[in-house]
């Protein structure tokens, strides 16, 4: 079994849309985006098989969003509902969090 945290996450990026995947044993974890503008992506979906669930996959998924945005000078709107609660229990991560009075 591979180890989580050495398992690389790949971007595949489209124009509109886009998704971070971490692949290992033969499956596979996402978290698809949607960019808003040249300066925001939206975190739509966190999936996270069941072989790899309580190992820590869709929070690296998140954290590695986090980087990426915060290296690219993009704000993140967390709609989905995994990682809006890795928001929350990440406040260092605020700095690239859009607040509802940010304009695009």
């Amino acid at each position: 079994m591979t180890n989580d945290n050495s398992a690389p996450i790949t971007l595949e990026d489209g124009p509109s849309k886009g998704r971070y995947v971490l692949a290992m044993d033969g499956a596979e974890a996402e978290l698809t985006f949607t960019k808003v503008g040249a300066g925001q992506i939206i975190l739509d979906h966190t999936g996270v098989p069941d072989a790899f669930r309580g190992r820590g996959v869709g929070e690296r998924l998140v954290e590695h969003a986090v980087k990426q945005a915060r290296a690219a000078g993009k704000t993140v709107i967390p709609l989905c509902p995994f990682a809006k609660a890795q928001f929350e229990r990440h406040p260092e991560w605020a700095d690239v969090l859009r607040r509802p009075s940010q304009k695009r």
